[in-house]
């Protein structure tokens, strides 16, 4: 099975490209850009690794992201993470990036975007792994400040595939952000947002209906309203489902209970992606690897849910075409 889901053609629809921040490297730019950490080892970081809940995991993730100071330093974090992906079969990765948490830092848009460019026009051309760029809003931040960050974000909006909302969602509903989900409706930009990981079902309703969303990252409670459940099922809404994230962060306390069965038995149309790898414990294929470890899944299913991630990304039809035939051929 291990060989099958290497091969399998993965597409990644749900990746922070600041939680694909290695130990190592994030010490080598903290040495390479003079910032002082509260860890003197890899092994040090990883022991920061044991989340009570999601806002222990921000914490720690804002910390880490300190060491993310130049062009050079977005692109080799992005490369990094392409060529893992890459060496474990992934085809397109999907990166949210969070330009709030640069920008109070002292970090301007254009240092991240010209990093993160240089990155996935190398990764094309080297790899050949295409990539798609997701802008999220911090929920947890005011919706103003949201708003300006797309204005400034003008030179950059043919650049970018999605607008995306994440962060701690507890008290911070989707309907926060209707004003700016809109100006982004007009300007063609599509929309995502994360709803019901931390959150209610509600929050997974307002996602679809004042924000307009095309998905919904996580979305694993929708389980809690029948009706909603319905609704996903009959609109086929893609649901990129992180299985490592939600151990590591609590919502479950082992894989084995994890919805994940229930979702597919109901007829939805799921994924699987790793949300921040570095610091949930694994990538693609080790998400992969654990859902056939704790489910017992055939290779059918798997292939169903490679090829929902594929007909879901933001894509044009050539690359679609090419990886499903190679979903055929696996």
């Amino acid at each position: 099975m291990r060989d099958f889901l290497a091969r399998l053609p993965k597409v990644e629809l749900h990746l922070h490209i600041e939680g694909s921040l290695e130990p190592e490297l994030m010490l080598a730019l903290a040495e390479r850009n003079g910032v002082t950490l509260p860890y003197a080892s890899v092994e040090e970081v990883h022991g920061a690794y044991d989340f009570s809940d999601l806002q222990s995991f921000l914490d720690l993730y804002y910390q880490g992201m300190s060491v993310l100071q130049t062009a050079r330093d977005f692109h080799d974090l992005a490369m990094a993470y392409f060529r893992r992906a890459h060496a474990e079969g992934v085809v397109h990765v999907e990166m949210h990036v969070d330009p709030q948490a640069h920008l109070v830092r002292g970090i301007d848009l254009a240092v991240v975007m010209e990093g993160l460019s240089l990155a996935r026009r190398e990764a094309d051309r080297e790899l050949g792994l295409s990539t798609a760029l997701i802008m999220a809003f911090l929920r947890d931040r005011d919706a103003e400040e949201a708003m300006w960050v797309l204005e400034q974000a003008a030179p950059y909006w043919e650049m970018l595939d999605a607008v995306g909302l994440d962060s701690d969602e507890q008290g911070n509903p989707p309907e926060k952000f209707v004003e700016v989900f809109e100006r982004a409706r007009r300007l063609g930009i599509p929309r995502v947002a994360h709803a019901g990981e931390e959150g209610p079902a509600a929050y997974i309703l307002g996602a679809l209906d004042r924000l307009g969303v095309c998905r919904i990252d996580h979305g694993v409670r929708c389980l809690e309203d029948p009706a909603l459940v319905a609704r996903l099922r009959d609109e086929q809404t893609v649901l990129t489902v992180c299985p490592l994230s939600n151990v590591r962060l609590r919502m479950v306390e082992r894989l084995e209970d994890h919805p994940l069965p229930r979702l597919l038995d109901e007829g939805l149309n799921v994924t699987l992606n790793s949300d921040d790898p570095a610091y949930f414990g694994g990538g693609m294929l080790d998400n992969f690897l654990a859902c056939h470890r704790a489910f017992g899944w055939d290779e059918e299913t798997f292939r169903r849910l490679a090829g929902n991630a594929i007909e879901a990304a933001f894509v044009d039809e050539a690359r679609r075409d090419e990886w499903r035939r190679r979903l055929a051929e696996a």
